[in-house]
């Protein structure tokens, strides 16, 4: 017998400002491809719950944290701090507007109607890495989520996210004692030395458990204060 797969639909197809983006339905699943290159899809999320849940354990306690989420996606993240009711604001920076407006009211509604009508949740479209560099706001943790790693970036500009000057604006947005969380496909003891050498402390690789090939990780980092 002959196996028979489903082949991806695409729903909506938009040339963004940096580049196209593609939403598309494979199966059951929907998927998000930038420039050909697929970033994630709703198949799992159990690493993007664990970059938030990392990040809330590792703070100190405080009352009614406020976190920065960096990138949407399909929303795993977002969902997963309105489901929590410690969180205090959460503010989700993200730079497709195509990606919000699937959100909002397209195809991805579904996956975080009840986050965005939370009172708590702002969604900025803005790139991150300029936000991170000029907002004045301040937050108890930063949860990154745009790249498939620090050395593995959507766009190349991303790049400098991870460079000293880049760590050094992450630790401007947190306060004292704040939390750096970084979603990654692999592990990177090299950008764990980063942080360290940025001033980071507490700096440690939370992984996926996966049945075979290499995890997915979340790496943490504390500001000092």
């Amino acid at each position: 017998m002959t196996a028979v797969y489903d082949t991806p639909v695409v729903l909506d197809r938009r040339d963004g400002p940096y580049g196209e983006v593609v939403l598309r339905r494979h199966g059951a699943l929907l998927q998000i491809i930038a420039n050909g290159c697929f970033l994630m899809d709703t198949s799992d999320g159990r690493s993007e719950r664990l970059l938030v849940d990392t990040a809330r354990a590792a703070l100190d306690g405080r009352p009614a944290p406020e976190v920065l989420i960096g990138g949407l996606g399909v929303g795993f993240s977002l969902a997963h701090a309105a489901r929590d009711p410690g969180w205090g604001r959460i503010t989700v920076v993200e730079r497709e507007p195509a990606v919000i407006d699937w959100h909002r009211d397209g195809p991805l509604a579904g996956m975080s109607a009840d986050a965005l009508a939370d009172p708590r949740t702002t969604i900025v479209q803005a790139d991150l890495v300029t936000y991170v560099n000029e907002t004045s706001d301040t937050f108890d943790a930063l949860c990154l989520d745009i790249d498939n790693g620090p050395g593995w970036t959507v766009t190349e500009g991303n790049d400098s996210l991870y460079t000293p000057a880049g760590l050094a604006a992450c630790a401007r947005v947190l306060r004292p004692g704040g939390v750096l969380a970084v979603w990654s496909a692999q592990p990177s003891p090299e950008f764990e030395g980063s942080l360290r050498n940025a001033g980071f402390q507490q700096v440690r690789t939370e992984e996926v458990p996966v049945a075979r090939g290499v995890p997915d990780v979340v790496h943490l980092a504390v500001r000092p204060g």
